[in-house]
């Protein structure tokens, strides 16, 4: 999709179709539609509590008077106090989802709501939104419900100064590569299980990274034995598929020592021997969303050309319950020497981090971030938008979550202390890969925190946030691509 922005007056636009922004609960007039046909009608249906202008209300509009485009789109921002990253972003999925069912040439979408309010920096969060919108959860539709626009000219009001015109340009292309790795994300999680067996996973990894100058390398099973990596191994053992390793590194930063992302990359969970119920299977292929969001941060990282030095790390396989499987009692070696005895072979993702954890750790990065979607008791905790901050540092905690705000991505900070720890120990092993019923994502995450040495490292849990159940205006049932826009927003500031 082609993104301009140009300078003129909405209703002079020729597109197929218009877009306007208003704020909840503010006595002016749209600026994108005022002293226009379409602003006396926006004010009646408002007067009349018909609309809002709540975020992502949208109004549909045929035939305005005085507009070039023949259909005019009323989009709501919210309250204009409270319009920040999140709002736009989800304002703008909502416009991407509506507009894109059928083909369009070209979409024109004001600007003036949000440069008149000073959130020119929002203008990139929006563009994030409408090219997540454009694209739907249907990969194997026979015909597509999706279109993504051929052109989204975005138009900053005919008066506006050359500074504001430069800042809507540069939100617009950084907003077009996020947006787009957003969707990156998402496509891989939404593939079908039986496309993406772990070296076909690793293989559509390899293309989109390298593609982007990412130098990639993709260890198949000998040389995973060959790294003593146990606890990816042994997971995969019940698989007939073996597992791959990748290593990506995106160098860009001079001297400054990397930043190390590691992914969870189970291309499919079935819970190993201790087997999930058939509808706790059903997302199951998107347990390797967090492998997914570090290939698609990192290729955004590329794009945008970012100085900054980071390395990736995916375990991926698949948990099944083949005649290899590992059993429950079973005593795992992992990368560090440390030894793992194994009683719920459904807590796998830990045993495969434990390994990738180890092995970025040996290469004393400067910090580093995991994610995976890793506890379903994350989810009890903090529901399905947030997820759970865990860490050993809190300087690096405190920068993650700051950047988390600045896209409107959602974290929690959870507690890390030690007495979590004793729900670990094994009578047999070294620790043990699952603690009580209690607090099972702070176990899981004082577990990871063995294989990281004394390395500044922070853990997401975004089982919650990685998958929507059901569709709504603003959002897809399917992944969500989460975080990799907390990702951008982190590495640009360390830049």
């Amino acid at each position: 999709m082609e993104i301009r922005v140009i300078r003129q007056t909405l209703s002079s636009v020729d597109s197929a179709w218009a877009a306007a922004g208003f704020f909840e609960k503010d006595d002016g007039p749209a600026p994108d539609v005022r002293e226009t046909s379409a602003e006396a009608i926006r004010a009646r249906l408002v007067g009349e509590k018909e609309i809002k202008g709540s975020v992502g209300e949208l109004t549909a509009l045929h035939a305005p008077e005085g507009f070039a485009a023949p259909s005019l789109l009323l989009v709501g921002l919210g309250p204009r106090d409270k319009f920040d990253a999140r709002a736009a972003f989800t304002a703008g999925a909502a416009l991407g989802k509506r507009l894109a069912g059928a083909p369009k040439e070209s979409v024109a979408v004001g600007l003036a709501a949000i440069l008149e309010a000073g959130r020119a920096e929002t203008v990139s969060a929006l563009v994030e939104g409408i090219v997540a919108g454009t694209q739907g959860p249907g990969l194997r539709k026979s015909e597509p419900n999706r279109h993504p626009f051929g052109r989204l000219e975005l138009v900053v009001p005919a008066d506006a100064a050359d500074e504001a015109l430069e800042a809507a340009r540069a939100g617009a292309a950084r907003g077009g590569i996020v947006g787009e790795a957003v969707n990156l994300a998402r496509r891989f999680a939404n593939t079908p299980p039986a496309e993406k067996a772990p070296a076909a996973f690793a293989e559509m990894v390899h293309q989109s990274a390298s593609e982007n100058g990412i130098n990639v390398e993709v260890w198949g099973e000998d040389r995973i034995r060959g790294e003593r990596f146990g606890g990816l191994l042994g997971v995969a053992a019940g698989s007939d598929n073996p597992p791959a390793f990748v290593v990506m590194e995106y160098l860009n930063g001079g001297d400054a020592p990397a930043l190390a992302l590691v992914g969870k990359g189970v291309t499919f969970d079935s819970g190993g021997l201790s087997l999930k119920p058939s509808a706790s299977m059903e997302d199951m292929k998107s347990d390797m969303t967090g492998a997914a969001v570090v290939v698609a941060a990192m290729v955004a990282a590329a794009r945008l050309k970012l100085p900054v030095n980071v390395k990736g790390y995916l375990a991926i396989t698949e948990n099944m319950t083949g005649g290899r499987a590992m059993k429950l009692g079973d005593v795992l070696t992992m990368r560090n020497g440390k030894t793992v005895e194994v009683l719920n072979t459904d807590a796998e993702g830990r045993l495969i981090l434990a390994d990738a954890l180890s092995h970025a750790a040996e290469a004393a990065p400067a910090r580093i971030l995991d994610l995976a979607t890793l506890t379903g008791a994350c989810i009890v905790a903090l529901g399905t938008k947030i997820a759970g901050l865990f860490s050993n540092d809190e300087a690096f905690a405190r920068e993650l979550r700051e950047a988390s705000e600045r896209t409107g991505e959602r974290v929690w900070p959870m507690p890390m202390d030690d007495d979590f720890k004793e729900q670990l120990k094994s009578n047999v092993a070294d620790l043990k890969n699952v603690g009580s019923r209690w607090g099972g994502a702070v176990t899981a995450a004082k577990f990871l925190e063995e294989f990281v040495a004394s390395v500044p490292w922070a853990h997401l849990d975004i089982a919650g946030p990685s998958w929507a159940d059901s569709d709504s205006a603003s959002r897809d049932a399917g992944g969500t691509g989460c975080f990799v826009r907390t990702l951008v927003a982190y590495l640009e500031a360390q830049g």
